[in-house]
């Protein structure tokens, strides 16, 4: 009988040290998994895992749980998903809402024709950003000897060309990705 309770209280012994550690380690974890953000003495930021890197800093804490993605998640996907970078790429869902072909038509149509008609404004802009910055380059104040009030001066009417520029040329891409 003696021996049973010896037995026994190994036991609960033994289940009370795992029992415990199991908690420690748990909480080792969850300390570990909380991310600091702690400010320097001289002002720059400081992230840590590490309890004791915070103590008399200024901390505030930044995220208790850490997600980590494998590398191999990835590499799994199909084909698909590997060029486009997103599952909703791989198939369109049975009874998603689809648009018949005229309409689709009639949207890139109409989408073209805003285009075209943007484009034909900026065009005109620029024409007239450059008329007005070759008329500025031939005026000649007197109070610009020095050649870089010149430059100032002109470099609003330079700004407004380039602007205009960017502009009918971002058109023309937006056009060539129309249908």
């Amino acid at each position: 009988m003696r021996t049973a309770t010896l037995v026994s209280t190994k036991l609960v012994s033994a289940t009370l040290v795992s029992a415990t550690a199991a908690l420690a380690m748990a909480s080792a974890a969850h300390a570990q998994s909380t991310v600091w953000r702690c400010t320097e003495s001289d002002g720059r930021a400081h992230y840590t895992n590490i309890k004791k890197e915070t103590e008399g800093k200024t901390c505030q804490v930044v995220t208790r749980e850490v997600s980590v993605v494998s590398g191999n998640a990835l590499a799994a996907a199909p084909a698909a998903t590997r060029a486009t970078g997103t599952q909703a790429a791989i198939a369109t869902p049975p009874g998603f809402p689809r648009v018949d072909r005229e309409t689709q038509r009639s949207r890139d149509d109409s989408r073209r024709k805003i285009l075209e008609e943007e484009l034909a404004t900026e065009e005109k802009g620029l024409v007239d950003a450059k008329t007005k910055l070759t008329e500025q380059e031939s005026v000649r104040l007197g109070d610009e000897k020095n050649y870089q009030r010149v430059l100032d001066r002109l470099k609003p009417y330079q700004d407004a060309v380039e602007r205009h520029e960017r502009n009918v040329a971002a058109l023309k891409r937006g056009m060539s990705n129309t249908r």
